[in-house]
């Protein structure tokens, strides 16, 4: 380590010093700051003035403006896309460089001829992360996706088919693996520092239930029936765009496939089997007629085929943006359980049963996961490098098929057996089942318009 620390220019006391105060922080141990510090030197640097790749952004709402002002510190921001002419046109204004706007389009194919854009940052909507992803792909770009990559679990296989027949780079925006506090559970979980996991336990932010809901004439500007896209037509209004088009399930999950994307997809990190093999769930409330119909409050029940239980649980402690509500009460976050102890980790904390659960640094021939702490930057890594990002599209796929599993399960009411390697449902109920591994899109919104 000495040799190592001298190679950085700076002496083993300032080393300690550093480690000691990021610790102090953030609430990490010492030992794990200490395995960062040293590994980040060797973190390939930003690209610099004249090896900076050019960036489209389509869909230009708040998420998608958040996305591509991260981008700008690895690129030039050239053009941006929404059926929106006021998201397109507010993100064209806060995204422009050294005064030159980023040209708009409200069609992402036309965005997609440019040769001289290199990558793509989608925020669009669920449904249609995938269509997009694939046009990408087919073009030629490298592609950072919002999570949940996916609609329906069919979605992945021609998402990952697009991907890696054209050699593209792929990163899933679940953006927690690359927070240190996930990444460090996660191994001290597959490590065995809390013995034999039992079950993990996560808490999800419960959904929106309101309505009736009325329709209004649509707005001037906005492309209401590209906007709908494959989904099924439906008449406007506010509540089923921007922020809240998660709560119906036309065009999303609710809080199983927004928040369910992060914290089952730690879970799943962390567990690091392929997939549960029988998922069942109990809904607690249900949609208002005529309002959101996504299911609000809800559990899930997952079993592995080694035994390892993933119960999925919602919290009205929480708000949909994951901001406390109540402070004594159950906060988002995933506990892991196991036969000599627990481990508590959200994005406030890690915590555990034993302080030295924590503190006790983990052996010189540990199992190391992936390692990033920046998740644009490991991105535009994988751009050069054109290795695998942290999160590429099988695992956002595999991710978001965990998501899909428990929303299928409360749809039908059923106890399901999931197989991994066929992705099918499979035994009693399977038939009825597995007719909700896809859905009908309305055209021309369909496979072929990508084509």
């Amino acid at each position: 380590m000495k040799k190592e620390i001298h190679s950085f220019n700076i002496s083993r006391g300032q080393f300690i010093k550093r480690c000691a105060s990021l610790a102090a922080m953030t609430g990490l141990p010492l030992w794990y700051i200490e395995r960062q510090e040293l590994e980040a030197q060797q973190t390939p640097k930003k690209l610099g003035p004249n090896d900076r790749p050019s960036i489209a952004l389509v869909g230009a709402g708040s998420q998608g403006q958040g996305d591509a002002l991260n981008a700008r510190n690895y690129g030039d921001i050239v053009a941006v896309c929404d059926v929106d002419r006021t998201h397109a046109e507010q993100a064209a204004k806060k995204l422009a460089t050294d005064g030159r706007d980023p040209k708009i389009y409200s069609d992402f194919r036309r965005l997609l001829e440019r040769s001289d854009i290199d990558i793509i940052v989608n925020a669009t909507p669920d449904h249609w992360h995938s269509l997009v992803n694939i046009a990408a792909a087919k073009a030629g770009k490298d592609i950072y996706g919002e999570k949940p990559l996916t609609l329906t679990v069919d979605e992945g296989r021609h998402v990952i088919k697009a991907v890696r027949e054209n050699k593209r780079i792929l990163q899933t925006g679940t953006q927690q693996r690359s927070t240190a506090r996930f990444r460090l559970a996660c191994e001290l979980v597959r490590n065995g520092r809390i013995g034999k996991l039992l079950n993990a336990n996560v808490w999800l932010p419960a959904g929106l239930r309101d309505g009736p809901f009325k329709s209004v004439p649509v707005p001037e500007g906005l492309n209401w029936d590209f906007w709908q896209g494959q989904a099924p037509w439906a008449d406007y209004m506010p509540q089923r765009c921007d922020r809240t088009f998660r709560f119906w399930y036309d065009y999303s999950g609710g809080t199983m496939t927004d928040w369910g994307a992060h914290h089952n997809d730690i879970a799943y990190w962390a567990i690091g089997l392929l997939a549960p093999s029988v998922v069942e769930s109990k809904v607690s409330a249900q949609p208002i007629p005529g309002g959101y119909t996504t299911f609000t409050d809800y559990e899930v029940n997952y079993t592995y085929s080694n035994g390892i239980g993933l119960r999925i649980r919602t919290t009205r402690d929480d708000s949909i943006y994951g901001s406390h509500i109540n402070k004594a009460g159950q906060p988002n976050g995933i506990r892991f359980e196991g036969t000599k102890g627990w481990i508590w980790v959200s994005r406030d904390e890690i915590t555990a049963s034993e302080k030295h659960l924590l503190t006790d640094p983990l052996p010189e021939n540990a199992e190391h996961l992936y390692k990033s702490n920046n998740h644009m930057g490991n991105f535009m890594d994988c751009v050069r490098s054109r290795k695998l990002p942290i999160c590429d599209v099988e695992i956002g796929h595999r991710s978001a098929t965990m998501c899909h599993l428990g929303a299928i399960s409360m749809r039908t009411g059923l106890k399901l057996n999931w197989d991994a390697q066929t992705e099918r449902f499979i035994g009693e109920h399977a038939e009825h089942a597995n007719t909700y591994l896809k859905r009908e899109m309305r055209k021309p919104y369909d496979y072929s318009f990508v084509s």
